[in-house]
Parts: C-alpha cells; sequence; structure tokens
C-alpha cells in the first residue's frame, strides 16, 4: 500500500463516482461506478507483472474494491475483515499486488450494503480483469467480453426475504440495445463471461451453436467439454470457446423468459445478415464441473474438516457449523498443507461459496468423484455436499463467504487463518 503520488505513476486508475446510465433507450439508472462506466473498465496485464492501482472515490461513504481470483495479500486483497484499507469518502488509496494467476479475473466492490440495495454489488462497480499468461488455453479469432448484472433490487413484500430485481443487462444494456457482438462466418469466438450478480445464478445459451468450455474461474480445465448451455452463479467465471459457424442474427440470453425479456441478453450478428435476433431454448440441460475434470483421484489431503451451512430458524440469517459472522468460528490452517473440506448444504438454496486468495480443487460434487478442477468459487446444491481441497499457500487472512450477497450480509461467512 501508499500513497498515490509517491512513487512510480499509477498502471491503472479507477474513480468511484455516482452516475447514470442507460440501459436502453427508455430505461436509465442512477447508480456507483468505475470511471463513469458499467461495466468498468476492461483491465489487462501479463501474469507476473507488479501493478499498481490508485482508486479514488468521490462518494459520501467508504468503499474498497475486491480484486477476485487474485492470489495477492490480505492487505490489497480488498475485505475489510482481511484488514484491507478502505478507501475514504472524498479520498484515495493505492493498490500495489502482483497480476497472479493467468487467466479471466474480475474486481467489483466489497462493500457491505446490508439493507441498503445501492451498494456494493448491487451497484455499477464491477468489471473484468484479463490476466494473460504463456499457457493459455486456445487459439481464437476475436474475444468477447460478457458480464451479466441486475437492476431494481428491492425486498420481497411476502414469503421468507430476500431480494429480487426487475431489470437485467449484459455489459450494461437491455437487450435490443447498444452495439451487438459482430462476428464472420468460421470465426472462432472466445465468450469471457462474469456472472456480476449480486444473488443471481444464470443460464445462458446462443441457440444454434454450442459452447466448448475451456477455463472456470479463469482456470484451464483438464478436459474440455462442449455444452449447449452455462450455468454461472454469482462470481463465477465461464471461458467458452465457440465456432461461428451458423450465419444469421442471434440471441445470446438467459433461457429464464421473463428475465430475457426484460433485458438478460445480447445480440449476436454475423458480417452481411439482418432481420430479427432469433431465440430458441437449448431444452433439458444438466451443468455438471464434473465432466471438465479427470477421471483419477485427487491427490490425498493432509486433514479433512466439515463446514455446514443452515439457516437460522428466520430463515434468512446464515451459519457455518451452528454460527453467524461474526461468531463463526474461523478455519485454522498449517502454510503448506493440503485440507480437504467437506462442504455440507443443509438447507433448500443453493450457495456459490468463494475462498479469497486461494483456487481449490473439485474432489466430489454431489457424490460425483473428480480432479483437477480448480476453482475459487463453487455452487453447493441444496441438500448436497461438494468436497473441495485447499492447498494453504498464501499465508495471511482469507475471507471465506457465500457469494450470494444477501446471505453473506445475512452471516454466511468465516476467516480462514494461518497458524
Amino acid at each position: 500500500m501508499g500513497r498515490p503520488f509517491e512513487g512510480r505513476p499509477a498502471d491503472i486508475t479507477l474513480r468511484i463516482a455516482e452516475t447514470t446510465i442507460d440501459l436502453s433507450a427508455t430505461r436509465s439508472v442512477r447508480t456507483r461506478a468505475y470511471n463513469g462506466q458499467v461495466p468498468g473498465p476492461l483491465l489487462r496485464a501479463r501474469s507476473g507483472q507488479r501493478l499498481a492501482v490508485d482508486v479514488f472515490n468521490d462518494t459520501n461513504a467508504r468503499d474498497l474494491v475486491h480484486w477476485h481470483g487474485f492470489h495477492i495479500p490480505p492487505e490489497v486483497d480488498g475485505a475489510y475483515d482481511e484488514g484491507t484499507p478502505a478507501v475514504p469518502p472524498h479520498g484515495h488509496q493505492r493498490y500495489e499486488f502482483v497480476a497472479n494467476p493467468g487467466g479471466t479475473r474480475w474486481y467489483h466492490s466489497h462493500d457491505m450494503p446490508m439493507r441498503d440495495l445501492k451498494k456494493g454489488t448491487y451497484s455499477g462497480q464491477f468489471g473484468m480483469f484479463i490476466v494473460d499468461a504463456d499457457d493459455d488455453p486456445g487459439a481464437y479469432d476475436v474475444e468477447v467480453p460478457i458480464l451479466l448484472h441486475e437492476w431494481d433490487p428491492h425486498f420481497t413484500s411476502n414469503g421468507p426475504m430476500d431480494v429480487v430485481f426487475k431489470t437485467y443487462s449484459i455489459n450494461g444494456k437491455m437487450l435490443g440495445y447498444g452495439d451487438p457482438i459482430r462476428v464472420r462466418s468460421g470465426q472462432r469466438a472466445l465468450f469471457r463471461i462474469v456472472n456480476a450478480s449480486a444473488t443471481l445464478t444464470h443460464r445462458l445459451a446462443l441457440p444454434g451453436h454450442v459452447f466448448r468450455v475451456i477455463a472456470l474461474d479463469g482456470n484451464r480445465v483438464p478436459t474440455p467439454s462442449a455444452v449447449r448451455a452455462i450455468d454461472i452463479a454469482p462470481g463465477e467465471r465461464v471461458d467458452g470457446l465457440v465456432e461461428m459457424n451458423n450465419p444469421g442474427v442471434w440471441i445470446l440470453g438467459g433461457t429464464d423468459t421473463e428475465q430475457r425479456t426484460n433485458g438478460l441478453g445480447i445480440v449476436v450478428e454475423y458480417a452481411n445478415q439482418s432481420g430479427p435476433a432469433r431465440w430458441s431454448p437449448p431444452g433439458p440441460f444438466p451443468w455438471d464441473y464434473t465432466v471438465f475434470g479427470n477421471s483419477t483421484p485427487a491427490a490425498a489431503p493432509d486433514e479433512r474438516l466439515t463446514l455446514v451451512f443452515k439457516a437460522k430458524n428466520d430463515g434468512h440469517h446464515w451459519m457455518i457449523n451452528g454460527k453467524s459472522y461474526p461468531d463463526a468460528d474461523p478455519i485454522l490452517v498449517s502454510e503448506g498443507k493440503r485440507y480437504r473440506w467437506t462442504l455440507d448444504n443443509q438447507s433448500a438454496n443453493d450457495h456459490p461459496v468463494h475462498l479469497h486468495r486461494h483456487t481449490f480443487e473439485l474432489v466430489s460434487v454431489a457424490g460425483k468423484r473428480t480432479s483437477g478442477v480448480m476453482k475459487d468459487v463453487v455452487i453447493v446444491p441444496a441438500w448436497r455436499q461438494v468436497e473441495i481441497d485447499v492447498v494453504a499457500d498464501q499465508p495471511g487472512v482469507s475471507l471465506f463467504h457465500c457469494h450470494q450477497q444477501f446471505h453473506m450480509d445475512m452471516g454466511f461467512m468465516t476467516l480462514m487463518k494461518y497458524a
């Protein structure tokens, strides 16, 4: 850390401020954003590059930026509970870190919104960060960033308390507005998809095409596989190669009709093609992390532990092993050891859980064994278990939490600490 005007000039400058964005010709929203745009600027660095990032805050409230998927020290990772200093109101903060590992990363506000649905991941403070590495997993002709988000959040007025949305966007625009994705027949397009939602898992499809998934959460998968649709939870990333071999004008969009009608889509337009954009549902398709993994077992762990996820009797406060944050027990590890965590979801909700500053390996998903799939967010299905292996190779405090923002706000998090 350091002051923005000391030492060398910043490689990246972000400015947090209120701005108005036009989602469509008739729908605008007032939100906090980076550099006056939603999504924030596409950031790029080489793996191993040392970066100086200056963040200026033009608002009346403190904030901070989380560098999601990076292996960096806790004091710059972007979480208050890890000890990252806030960017003060009308102040600034410098983050200095080495960009690692390579792959599709992203950045977003890690402020805790609680009941203020204009803050944190509910706002327009998010952007993609691509870390280029020498082992890029696929050759492609065109790169297509895709960032999903929702707008107009409000709490449900009946039934269990939850957050619902009225409006959806891809790359800051509702379906039918903004520029289409322009491609040519015969190209290979790499779709880098980030779910920047505060709370919702989405299923995406591009009719007439398939995605060959080559990376999850920015990490190469051992077995690239073709899928008709992609399931992606808050915080997750999916890199999918698409052979552009079906000329026309298509909709890349959410399979949920209401969400797509209310904005969750973007037009994909082939050169020399015109007419209305076409959509057709992909049909039933199971999303299964294990098809991207190895059949050989993962390495044996040094130690094991179980983390049980449950709701309190009120149905919306959450516990890990019977306790809610900040009273939840920390996860204690020793540097260099390999730990097998059984994530036991004893609730009717799917939970996308995220471990900061580390990458973990999937070992089993709902009873199906796998290895080699490296992630930093994993969906733990309702009433199911997922096993992950965590290597304690990033000393310091690390936050572990559900990336469903309302669950996190309601106690679903704890800290991993090194002995």
